[in-house]
């Protein structure tokens, strides 16, 4: 068996001491780094990723309650729509039978309305006829006085006055006197 010195085992791999710790203080400046780097950068970047991580998790819940919502919603519209025409009905229903009271009111209103107006009409129609009455008595009246003016005019006798007062009687009509 051969021994080797520790100069002929460097020699083995070919390394020096030089190389060695050049390796070593190169290995040591890498964990430094690596340290530094965890400390100052791989540390914020976990934070950033777990709270991207939280907010991507309260989206896809925020997602989740939006979704239930809207299938209840989409639920409760469906049965809306279900129940629509039997809404429209009633609502039709309830439009034609006030539409029959409004008929019914103005119809009554309308009737009202021409009663009164009837009775105007007829209570103008006496008040026309009473006037015309005056008016025909006021005539008569004229008429008698021009008739007596004749008679003392004249100085006729009572058989010639009776007939002026029978043919005035006459030309006036007797229903117009008697009223």
């Amino acid at each position: 068996m051969v021994l080797l010195t520790g100069e002929e085992m460097a020699r083995l791999f070919d390394l020096d001491w030089q190389l060695l710790a050049d390796s070593v203080l190169s290995i040591v400046a890498l964990f430094v780094l690596l340290f530094v780097l965890s400390y100052f950068l791989f540390n914020p970047v976990r934070k950033v990723l777990a709270s991207r991580q939280e907010r991507i998790a309260g989206d896809i819940r925020s997602a989740e309650a939006t979704r239930t919502e809207a299938e209840a919603l989409k639920a409760e519209y469906e049965e809306k729509l279900k129940n629509v025409d039997k809404e429209t009905e009633e609502i039709l229903r309830d439009a034609r039978h006030r539409a029959l009271e409004n008929e019914h009111k103005i119809i009554e209103e309308a009737k009202e309305e021409a009663g009164r107006i009837l009775d105007h009409a007829h209570k103008e129609a006496e008040l026309e006829k009473q006037k015309v009455a005056d008016e025909v008595k006021k005539e008569m009246v004229v008429l008698a006085s021009m008739i007596a003016g004749k008679v003392v005019t004249t100085s006729i006798d009572t058989t010639v006055q009776d007939q002026l007062v029978q043919d005035a009687l006459k030309e006036i009509g007797n229903s117009t006197w008697q009223s």
